[in-house]
This record gives structure tokens, sequence and C-alpha cells, in this order.
């Protein structure tokens, strides 16, 4: 059994909790929580029945942890990493892994040195739909690639942005790009390759916030093909698609629902035996979207530390995704066409 202790409880913290505090994970249990709020730290250790604290290095010298998971504010991120790396247990960080690429470099550096995992959640890899166009990504299935695109429509009101003073603010959030796409972001890159240069701009439409509520992006692959992405926490009245498609001279798929999770199409020039099974079983949204994508990270997470498993998204892997966001606000910020290999990688996210 791997003991588990969260670092932050906050919003995101609740679906980890209830993945590991309520046996949902096979050889991963909830040891201990922690966050700089007794009420919230309180709340939650009654709530999993374990012990809880508002310092982490308290925590860390009291318990006896095998993995800690960093839910705290992004911009906190790379410190509370890099301070918990000294106790040599394997760390866990939800997206972004930081703000700036200076963080993201100085996490993987303290990790190495500790000889422990950084696993970066990136749980919209292991959406069952987004495993099926991987596979048909791997088996060459497109040709040659034409356009890749994300969509993310989201509603995100004033009033979420006002629960918490750091959220929508340069220092410790960001806007759309780094918070809500990240995982789409994440996605586009993984299925059509490295990319060459952005162009973007972003407007902060409907609230009241330091960062962008709404981003447009063209990009251009290395391979030539062309990419879209689409982000906005300004749709109203409510949510409408979080969706990629990916378009190749031999085929087409298009993933939608809420969070990439229902398969809209699945066309392919050479058919296989089992493409009518793909749109029978995974057109249909699954009963807890958020928890069955944590849950199938957190049990790669367990495979890779207690059998070795390859593993899919490491601090490395993290920092590729953030260096693409950080080139595409610097895109905004120059209103130029920014080449990845030529980026600045300085930008206003992060800045203290």
């Amino acid at each position: 059994m791997l003991r588990f202790a969260l670092v932050g409880c906050g919003r995101i913290a609740k679906r980890h909790a209830e993945l590991l505090g309520c046996n949902v994970i096979d050889k991963a249990g909830l040891v201990a929580v922690c966050d700089i709020d007794i009420n919230k730290a309180k709340a939650f250790g009654e709530k999993y029945k374990v012990p809880y604290f508002t310092d982490m290095h308290e925590m860390m010298k009291s318990v006896d942890v095998d993995v800690v998971s960093v839910l705290t504010e992004s911009g906190y991120h790379a410190k509370h990493v890099i301070e918990l790396s000294q106790y040599g247990k394997h760390l866990v960080v939800e997206k972004p892994m930081a703000l700036t690429l200076q963080d993201a470099d100085d996490m993987i550096a303290a990790c190495d040195r500790a000889g422990i995992k950084l696993f970066v959640v990136k749980q919209n890899r292991f959406n069952v739909p987004v495993v099926k166009l991987r596979g048909a990504y791997e088996q060459g299935r497109f040709g040659k690639l034409v356009l890749g695109t994300v969509r993310v429509r989201w509603c995100r009101p004033q009033a979420y942005y006002d629960q918490d003073s750091w959220r929508g603010t340069w220092a410790l959030d960001g806007g759309v790009l780094t918070n809500q796409a990240s995982h789409h972001i994440d996605l586009l890159e993984w299925m059509m390759g490295e990319v060459e240069s952005v162009y973007a701009m972003a407007n902060t439409a409907l609230v009241d916030i330091e960062a962008e509520d709404t981003a447009v992006v063209t990009l251009r692959f290395k391979n030539g093909a062309l990419g879209i992405i689409e982000a906005t926490t300004a749709t109203r009245p409510k949510d409408l698609e979080g969706s990629l498609s990916v378009i190749g001279e031999h085929g087409s798929v298009e993933i939608g629902g809420f969070a990439v999770n229902e398969m809209k199409v699945w066309n392919f020039l050479a058919p296989h035996d089992d493409d009518a099974e793909v749109m029978e079983r995974y057109s249909v949204n699954p009963p807890n979207v958020y928890g069955f994508g944590h849950q199938a990270y957190y049990e790669h997470v367990v495979d890779v530390i207690e059998s070795q498993t390859p593993q899919l998204v490491d601090g490395r892997h993290g920092r590729k995704s953030l260096e693409l966001i950080v080139a595409i606000y610097e895109s905004i910020e120059t209103g130029k066409e920014v080449f990845l290999n030529r980026a600045s990688g300085q930008c206003r996210l992060g800045a203290k």
C-alpha cells in the first residue's frame, strides 16, 4: 500500500481525496492532508479520518508517507515541490507544473538530485477516447497530419474568480490558457507533434481578472500540419464543450463532451474490424468525467512506482507543454509569430 499525503486542500483536492481516501485506487491510500488554512485542512482530515496539518514540513516529519500530491496554487508548485523533494518521497503535482520555465527546470533538477519521480497530472491522456485516438496515431492510421484543433468553451463567472484572491492573477494562476485549457494544449501537442511556431491573440472579455478569459492560437507543427486552439471561460450561461479533433490524409477523429470524453467522429479510409465498436462504446458520456481521468492517472502512478511501468508524464513532459504555453503568451504580448526554438521564455506569467 502506497501512503499518499495531500498538500493543498482547495477545489481540485476534492477529486484527489475522494480517490485516495475512499479506497478507490488499488494499493494506494490517504494518510495525511495539509493546508495553511486550518479550516480546510481540518475539514479534509475529519472527512477522511486522517491527521491534518498546517505545515507540510511538520506533516512530513510526523507521518510515514510514500508519495505527496502538491495541489496548491499554480504559482507555488515549484516552491513546494523543491522543498518537499528533500524528504526523498515521490511527488505528484497538479497542472500546470509551474508558471515559468526556470521554475520547471528547478523542480526537475531537485527531484533528480533526490532520486525521486515527479508526476505531472495530465489525467485527460487516460480518457478512453483519447487512448483510442493515440492508438490510431501510433498505428499511422492518419497518414500525413493536416490539422489539429482543440476547443475549450467553458463557463467561469466572476464568482468563480472571487472565491480566491490568487485566481486569474499573473503571479499565481494565469488565465484560461494556463488553467482550464492546459490539458487540451497538452493533448494537441501529444497528438500532432513538435510545434514550430505560434501566433496568438487574447482578451479579457467578461470578468475582472489580470489574465485572459478568451484566447485564439494558430500553430504550425514541424511536420507541416497546422493547429488551432480556441479557449474561453466566457461561455454563457453554462459550459459548452472541451474537444479535440485530428484530421489527416487517411482519416478524421473528433472527441467532444465536456472534457474530451465522448467520441463524436471516428472515420478512416481503411476500416478496422473494431471501428464500429469504438463509436458504440465510447460515444456516451461517462458518469464521472473527472473521477475517471484522475482514477486512471493514479493507477498509472502506482504502476510506475510498484512495477517500474514507463512514466507517461514526468517533469520533462510537463515542461514541454509549459514551454508551448509560455511561447503563446509571448506571442500575445508581442503581437508577433513566435518560433519555439527562438522564444525568449519571458512573459507576464509567473511574474512576482
